[in-house]
């Protein structure tokens, strides 16, 4: 593992800077794509992607409409919440992301950005404001509190909804009311105009360290915690095992082909052999198959 230098941004005395990297540093975001109405009954939607789920019981959703850059001024999103404290969480699909960009057009107080956007109003069940038909998974939320966090362009403004009903399209679920994450094909927000689509090929799992108490980086024999092959994420791997494995058939090793041919790279030589299994366990441990892996590097014990 390595130590990267680093550049220093100061927030307020480089603010600018700032403001365009931390988009960049904090994401993929997901989307916030909210729903909501004034006492007059005019409908807004738009999206933000400062925003989150931050509590099963009660569930709660966070999100955060800034106030505009150029002038300070509030947005008719949070100007209808302080309005009609309800507010319809849309969540954005691959197959809405252009629509949804279009929504953020700063279009004038009444004007519908349901219809400028081209997607379909449906009436909440518990709340005032519609929700999105094409959404995938729509929340309906009370707002509890809006925590004012500024009043200077950019300051943020801190909603804080209880979910109170949650619809889903039913093609996503089987019959045990489960839907695999590649199906909802999601999207979240990156830095500039970038964004991140969840496909399958970019889904991959880490077991939870909540079952096991593992035994830590700290307690890898020395030769592999300082490894010069192995990173930072494989000995996270290595070391999320609950006791130091044993070698169990190192006779069966030794006769394995990609094994006979490191040691004879390496001669006797315990430092160069060490590499070389290390270099093959790296290649075991991309594959999941962190057993076998730790057999390979025992044979450098």
């Amino acid at each position: 593992m390595t130590t990267e230098k680093t550049t220093v941004i100061d927030p307020v005395e480089q603010q600018a800077i700032f403001d365009n990297l931390i988009k960049y540093a904090v994401a993929p975001r997901p989307i916030c794509f909210a729903s909501t109405i004034d006492a007059a009954g005019n409908v807004n939607l738009s999206p933000f992607s400062y925003f989150n789920f931050m509590s099963q019981q009660p569930p709660i959703c966070v999100f955060s409409p800034l106030r505009r850059m150029r002038d300070g001024s509030t947005k008719h999103t949070l100007d209808n919440m302080l309005e009609v404290p309800e507010v319809v969480i849309n969540i954005v699909n691959y197959s809405m992301v252009q629509q949804q960009s279009l929504a953020s057009t700063e279009y004038g107080k009444g004007i519908n950005e349901f219809d400028k956007s081209g997607f379909t109003a449906i009436a909440s069940d518990l709340i005032s404001p519609p929700r999105v038909a094409e959404s995938p998974v729509q929340l309906e939320c009370k707002v509890h509190e809006i925590i004012n966090l500024g009043d200077g362009p950019g300051a943020g403004n801190l909603v804080i909804a209880e979910i109170v009903r949650m619809h889903i399209h039913e093609n996503l679920l089987n019959d045990k009311n489960e839907v695999s994450q590649e199906s909802l094909d999601l999207v979240a927000r990156l830095g500039g105009n970038w964004y991140s689509r969840v496909t399958k090929e970019s889904l991959f799992e880490v077991p939870k360290p909540l079952r096991n108490l593992g035994i830590g980086v700290d307690a890898l024999p020395e030769h592999i915690r300082y490894s010069d092959i192995l990173t930072g994420n494989q000995l996270g791997r290595l070391a999320n095992v609950e006791q130091l494995p044993v070698l169990n058939d190192e006779k069966t090793l030794l006769v394995n082909p990609e094994i006979i041919a490191i040691w004879e790279k390496s001669h006797g030589d315990l430092a160069l052999r060490r590499k070389l299994l290390q270099m093959h366990a790296a290649k075991l441990l991309d594959q999941g198959e962190l057993i076998s892996a730790w057999q390979i590097l025992l044979l450098g014990a």
